[in-house]
């Protein structure tokens, strides 16, 4: 049963729009003021929250600045419920991030259909926002109804990336966010001499290049293909839109940045204290758990062997050394440019 958290001062619309609700089938919270509303928000964090607009001890806006600062009650689909139809207040409320609203006298159906129409795009947000284009257009499906998104799909478009291009040099602005449709990339930093080191790899159905979307700043890494892709790129400023518009789906990538940021720390972590032999095995064991979804068969990669160095922070002849010895450990078998793993057990395991 869905929460409904309403906050509304007089006590007969309270009354009568909580009783609507609750024969709707809805699990109904109420507060008599913004001040309560607030705290009630927190305590019970509810699927969705109606609010009326003025009220005393702390009025509707209030209400919604408090909890879109709160990261546990940011995502919260929020409705105005208000007697004012001035343009200007209802944009006031929407630009501040409401999602909805409804204008007071209104009828049950009304009432209900505002309800539903924004219960459903969360639970279609949480249930779609997947990996890869069709997550990426359902995405675009949900947030038709917000008006500054309307050139959403018109503008992404699709370009095509041979293997080895660069995608993007590090210390230029950023065009916008990428998604893999087909393909492997890695993004990498280099130093003074031209040496490298691979940061992350991403597949088919990611987006990269969002952390300095994020931040307003600069590419802070290079990215370039390891194989011919396929990549969709999505303009900054629609991004941008999508982001500042749509608190979940902010949320989404918020926390998508928080992991990299995890990841990048224990990379670093396992090259200053790690053996070659234990580096190079990681290398093997990120490619594996990366790029296969089979975590039982063999593996097979056309990789450089620059790029295995550059994976595990070593040089391209310690690398190439240390794959022979796997190899004569039978942990690998090596044809060409094609590592295929054979043992990844074992080079999960692997020693110190």
């Amino acid at each position: 049963m869905k929460k409904i958290l309403l906050i509304e001062d007089n006590d007969e619309v309270r009354e009568n729009t909580a009783e609507i609700l609750e024969l709707a089938n809805y699990k109904v919270v109420t507060a008599k003021n913004g001040k309560i509303g607030v705290e009630l928000a927190t305590d019970n964090c509810p699927d969705l929250i109606i609010c009326d607009i003025m009220m005393p001890v702390l009025d509707g806006y209030g209400v919604l600045h408090l909890l879109s600062k709160n990261p546990e009650t940011a995502s919260i689909p929020f409705i105005f419920l208000t007697a004012k139809t001035e343009r200007s207040d209802i944009r006031k409320g929407m630009e501040m991030g409401a999602d909805d609203y409804v204008t007071k006298p209104f009828d049950d159906i009304e009432l209900l259909n505002a309800v539903e129409s924004r219960l459903k795009k969360v639970e279609a947000l949480k249930s779609q926002y997947q990996r890869g284009e069709e997550g990426l257009n359902s995405l675009e499906s949900d947030v038709k109804g917000i008006k500054e998104l309307d050139n959403f799909s018109i503008n992404k478009k699709l370009i095509q990336i041979k293997k080895k291009q660069i995608i993007y040099n590090e210390g230029t602005t950023p065009h916008g966010l990428y998604l893999i449709k087909k393909g492997k990339v890695k993004t990498f930093k280099s130093n003074e001499m031209g040496k490298e080191l691979i940061i992350s790899l991403f597949r088919e159905g990611d987006y990269f290049g969002y952390p300095d979307l994020l931040d307003d700043t600069t590419h802070r890494e290079s990215a370039a293909a390891l194989e011919d892709c396929e990549i969709l790129l999505i303009p900054k400023a629609d991004f941008n839109s999508l982001v500042y518009k749509n608190a979940y789906v902010a949320s989404k990538f918020i926390k998508m940045l928080a992991n990299d940021v995890a990841e990048k720390e224990s990379q670093l972590i396992k090259i200053a204290y790690n053996s070659v032999r234990k580096r190079v095995s990681e290398a093997l064991v990120n490619l594996f758990d990366r790029y296969t979804d089979n975590k039982l068969g063999n593996f097979q990669m056309a990789i450089s062997r620059d790029d295995v160095a550059n994976l595990s922070g070593t040089s391209t002849e310690t690398a190439i050394r240390t794959l022979s010895d796997f190899k004569e450990e039978k942990l690998i078998e090596i044809k060409g440019s094609t590592i295929t793993i054979l043992g990844i057990d074992k080079l999960r395991t692997m020693k110190n």
